[in-house]
């Protein structure tokens, strides 16, 4: 059954990448409240809406996350309650596969847990975006290395149903100019490709060396979008209504856990830095 927007037109799964994902292939993931699910908050910081909230939802938002937590959004619609502090707003674009040459890397390697340490000290050099200490349980992470040192990585994170998205795009400041970013994009969308999906990717707007790069591999423009992180009031006095009958906890997935405050966006370019 489509999967239909508050307007009632059928909603397209990138639309709202972060809910498809956690109501589809990534609902192991999910903890909810309500309307509201969300990653556990050391995998990746994005929390999904429904696509038009109201008072309840953020009500939910709030306690999920926690009073003066901060949660991060993506493709979202309506802005916070006013009470909420915006604490980063940035425009971006979503771009999906149209013609890349998507092909496997002879220098990439396959990271797992134990390279994690090693992939957030590259992450801490080159601030591609959110990657955290769980983030490489979403999908395959490449990397490459020179002299035994993780100088590049790319791999997946969102996982709406049909599409994954291609993430933690970064080289190391040592080996920029060497098109080591493009070969490992190229070679993660190989592998999503192989699973019969479509790979998609987003970037800060501002960051047109990202853009670039992208669309000369073959990624063309779906849609512009933004990315928010806001700060939850300490105290919320939306009440919360009587339940009605439905589905049992974890419904969505896994019973919500971890509950508290959660990262803050990273500040980021979400995409590779020029001369990658």
């Amino acid at each position: 059954m489509p999967v239909h927007s508050s307007a009632g037109h059928p909603a397209h799964p990138l639309d709202n990448p972060a809910r498809s994902s956690l109501t589809g292939p990534h609902a192991h993931f999910a903890e909810h409240r309500g309307r509201i699910l969300r990653y556990p908050v050391d995998v990746t910081p994005w929390l999904a809406l429904p696509d038009a909230p109201d008072a309840q939802d953020w009500s939910d938002v709030a306690a999920l996350a926690g009073p003066g937590a901060s949660v991060t959004l993506t493709a979202f619609r309506e802005p916070p309650p006013g009470d909420w502090e915006i604490l980063f707003h940035a425009e971006g674009v979503q771009l999906v596969d149209e013609s890349v040459a998507a092909a496997p890397d002879p220098e990439a390697v396959l990271l797992g847990p134990a390279d994690v340490p090693e992939m957030l000290e590259l992450v801490a050099r080159t601030r591609p975006g959110p990657f955290l200490p769980r983030t490489i349980e979403l999908g395959t992470y490449l990397g490459i290395r020179r002299s035994g040192v993780l100088v590049a990585m790319a791999g997946e994170r969102l996982h709406p149903p049909g599409w994954t998205e291609i993430s933690g795009v970064c080289t190391d400041e040592s080996v920029r100019g060497q098109g080591l970013a493009g070969r490992l994009v190229r070679a993660v969308a190989h592998g999503i490709r192989e699973r019969g999906e479509t790979p998609f990717l987003h970037a800060a707007a501002s960051n047109t060396n990202a853009v670039r790069l992208y669309e000369a591999l073959g990624f063309r423009l779906r849609r512009r979008t933004e990315f928010l992180s806001a700060l939850v009031p300490q105290q919320v006095t939306v009440p919360r209504p009587a339940p009605a009958p439905g589905p049992a906890a974890g419904a969505f997935g896994a019973p919500a856990r971890g509950e508290g405050p959660g990262p803050k966006v990273p500040t980021g370019t979400f995409g590779p830095r020029s001369g990658s």
